[in-house]
This record gives structure tokens, C-alpha cells and sequence, in this order.
């Protein structure tokens, strides 16, 4: 069965000349012309991935990303006229897992999509990953199931993004091990990708804000400055 891409863009001409081209690379494409009109879609049913425009009539690409991250852990690539790296910054922080700058080639639009959805997919392997001391509390235990993606710590799941939970996977496979953030980007965004190492840090703060007790103190995800990160337990 094809991937299904919801294509959000309130340029009509872009909007049909995406759409035919994802079509042509065996896509099922669904679109829609202003943010309030993308959510209908999506919470109608749930696409494979999202390309969402950053300025849209109703509501705006920023909103759409927040929004949906509360309810789904779908891809979104965010696309904007914009160049600035705030711009890119906020994106990301909004939720998107990656943002392309128009104008793009459609090979590197497609190039983009591949990888995403590549990266979202399950793990084959029934393998679960554990942290934290049931004796401590139930509070400490930090669940990952790589078949289901699913995630919980104390018995209450979480709500991740396909890149929180990869990022997070990698962290505790290699616990107590310094991984550093051009690692992390090769290994969880891959070789393909063209974003800076800004992302990881981004994606920690969002995995401490739901796995650590105080995010502000983070007892999990260590910090080691200048290199990266060290999952601890």
C-alpha cells in the first residue's frame, strides 16, 4: 500500500505541481489549501506524512504543527519562503522534523520524504528497552517498544515524535556512553540530512520536558558540554 502524504500549501499552482509529482513517485497525495482545512484532513485520517506550508490562511503552519503534535506522531517536513535561521529554529521547536526552504528542487523534496518516512518506520526486531529501577517507584521506569513505537515511563505513555523516539532509542542503547551531536544527527537523521546540529538540541529539550522528572535538573539525558549527550541508567 502507497504512503499517504497530506500536502498543505495555499499556492494552488505549487499545491497541483507537488501533488502531480508525488503522484508520479507513488505517493497517495491528499491536499489542502489553508491550515484549519489540513487538521479536518488529518484528523479524519491520519496520513504517513506531512508537508505543511508555514504561511497559511485560517491558521498558520506553526499552529498546524503544535496541533498536531498533540494528538499524532506523523512526520511533517515544514516548507517556507523564509531563509532566516530563527525561522527554521521555531519550525523545528514547533514540532516539525524537517523544513526545506522554497524555492527546492522536487528531488530533493522527494529525497526529504524518503528519508522521513524511512526513519518512522517500525523495528522489525520485537526488541524492548528499559530504564530506570522498578524498586525506585513505578515513576522511574522508562519503557521503549521498537515494534510498536510506543513509549511509556511509569505505566503512562508518552507522546513522541517519530525523531524523539528514535533519538531517544539511540540514547539508551548506548547508555552511560558521550554521544556527540554529529553522531546522533548521522545515526537518527541520517546522512542525507542538511540541518545543523542545533536539531538535537532542540529534540533533547522536548525528550526532557516528558521523560524527566525536572527538566530543568535532568537526571536521564546528561549534558556533556561542548560534545553531546549521555542517557544515564
Amino acid at each position: 500500500m502507497a504512503d499517504t502524504i497530506l500536502l498543505v500549501d495555499d499556492d494552488a499552482m505549487l499545491r497541483e505541481t507537488l501533488a502531480l509529482n508525488l503522484r508520479n513517485a507513488r505517493y497517495e497525495v491528499r491536499t489542502a489549501a489553508d491550515g484549519l482545512s489540513a487538521l479536518q484532513e488529518a484528523q479524519a485520517r491520519v496520513p504517513d506524512l506531512v508537508i505543511l506550508d508555514l504561511m497559511l490562511p485560517e491558521l498558520d503552519g506553526l499552529t498546524v504543527c503544535r496541533t498536531l503534535r498533540q494528538s499524532a506522531d506523523v512526520p511533517i517536513l515544514m516548507l517556507t519562503a523564509r531563509t532566516g535561521e530563527l525561522d527554521k529554529i521555531v519550525g523545528l521547536e514547533s514540532g516539525a522534523d524537517d523544513y526545506l526552504t522554497k524555492p527546492f528542487s522536487v528531488g530533493e523534496l522527494l529525497a526529504r520524504i524518503r528519508a522521513l518516512l524511512r526513519r518512522a518506520g517500525p523495528r522489525p526486531n520485537g526488541e524492548e528497552l528499559r530504564s530506570g529501577d522498578p524498586s525506585a517507584g513505578s515513576g522511574q521506569v522508562l519503557v521503549l517498544n521498537l515494534v510498536s513505537r510506543r513509549a511509556s515511563v511509569g505505566g503512562r505513555e508518552l507522546l513522541l515524535s517519530p525523531k524523539e523516539f528514535s533519538l531517544l532509542a539511540e540514547l539508551i542503547r548506548h547508555r552511560n556512553a558521550v554521544l556527540s551531536r554529529d553522531l546522533l544527527l548521522t545515526r537518527v537523521w541520517g546522512y542525507d540530512y542538511m540541518g545543523d546540529s542545533r536539531t538535537v538540541d532542540v529534540h533533547v529539550r522536548w525528550l526532557r520536558e516528558k521523560i524527566e522528572v525536572d527538566p530543568a535538573n535532568p537526571q536521564r539525558i546528561a549534558t556533556v558540554r561542548g560534545i553531546g549527550y549521555r542517557f544515564e541508567g
